[in-house]
């Protein structure tokens, strides 16, 4: 996977195992937007695993913002690292750039960090320095964009992307069905097509519809930016003259297709968004347009991941688990905001 996209995907405080429940019990994909504004993804919470222990550095490395879900996933990381006096944290810059992540990666290894949380441009490609790193004796908490190698990472944990899709899935499904709609036209706005993660999520979406006897009319990919989902959204609406339901597998690509909405004119269909924004959430708590719920892929996971490293640098695992030792994958729940929750996920989103 060349294209550094990511994301993408869960969050953590209403997952099945929470952010601010991670250390106690001890959330690929989008362009254009803001820093995050959002306070730390979850406060650290009391218990013995949080009490302060062995200092350990964590290293870090993630690509550049250059869209809000990833300037959340640098910010969420840094907040949850000050929460704790025994952490040092050590990020390197961010880049798009391939071989500049692997040169900075190799950097923290010279450093002897005592983890590394690593969210790849491309984890194919880092591959070889995340192996590296864990030959060196480093444990390599491995961010979202999964590494091939199992032996290149201590723990992996990122975003269920099927799940996005049966979340949604279900959501349209089931609101169509109360309404007594059949053969309800349902458009599918994707982010990069020949992603593995997006054909996850449109999976999941197929799987889902086909349990309330519906399938997609239409479905066209957006590249994940605002300036796409704007033009596909416009040439679906000009395509089809009546729509039921749309969902958009991002967010952050969901600034431009609501604003084509918005330009048609059209309000006569109901849309399902996905990741995760702040701006998503106030949308739907407006109540004012055709955006009823987002689907979860939070970057509140790399707060996770932050609290994951110092526990596995410290020989600690998850207080609430039988085993002494941290999970090797964590796979985030994708959850369904709406206009009900939205007040209790609204904290956890991103800036688009």
């Amino acid at each position: 996977m060349s294209t550094p996209v990511g994301r993408r995907g869960i969050l953590f405080g209403g997952a099945a195992i929470g952010a601010g429940a991670l250390v106690t019990a001890c959330t690929g994909n989008t362009p254009a937007g803001t820093a995050a504004t959002s306070p730390p993804a979850a406060p650290a919470p009391a218990g013995d695993n949080d009490k302060p222990g062995e200092k350990v550095v964590i290293g870090f490395s993630a690509p550049a913002a250059d869209h809000g879900w990833i300037a959340a996933i640098a910010k969420n990381a840094e907040s949850a690292a000050k929460q704790y006096s025994d952490v040092e944290f050590k990020p390197v810059e961010p880049t798009n750039d391939i071989n500049a992540q692997i040169s900075a990666v190799e950097s923290l290894i010279a450093a002897k960090v005592n983890a590394l949380v690593i969210l790849p441009n491309d984890g194919q490609q880092l591959n070889q320095v995340a192996r590296q790193a864990a030959d060196a004796g480093i444990p390599v908490i491995n961010l979202d964009r999964v590494f091939p190698d199992k032996l290149s990472y201590r723990t992996w944990i990122g975003g269920d992307n099927y799940g996005m899709g049966v979340a949604a899935g279900h959501y349209i499904g089931k609101t169509l069905k109360d309404k007594g709609v059949s053969n309800p036209v349902i458009l599918e706005i994707q982010g990069i097509a020949t992603l593995p993660l997006t054909q996850d999520r449109s999976k999941g979406f197929e799987d889902a519809l086909k349990t309330y006897g519906f399938s997609v009319t239409a479905k066209q990919d957006a590249q994940f930016t605002v300036e796409s989902g704007t033009k596909v959204a416009s040439n679906l609406l000009q395509a089809h003259k009546k729509v039921d339901a749309i969902w958009n597998h991002d967010d952050d690509q969901g600034v431009g297709v609501l604003a084509a909405i918005k330009e048609a004119g059209r309000n006569e269909f109901f849309m399902v968004g996905g990741a995760g924004s702040a701006n998503a959430m106030r949308e739907i708590q407006s109540g004012s347009g055709v955006l009823q719920a987002t689907v979860t892929y939070s970057p509140t996971m790399a707060s996770s991941a932050i609290k994951l490293a110092r526990l596995i640098a410290q020989g600690k695992g998850m207080s609430d688990l039988v085993e002494n030792g941290v999970p090797q994958s964590i796979t985030l729940a994708s959850e369904t905001v709406t206009k009900d929750n939205v007040d209790k996920y609204l904290p956890l989103g991103f800036e688009s």
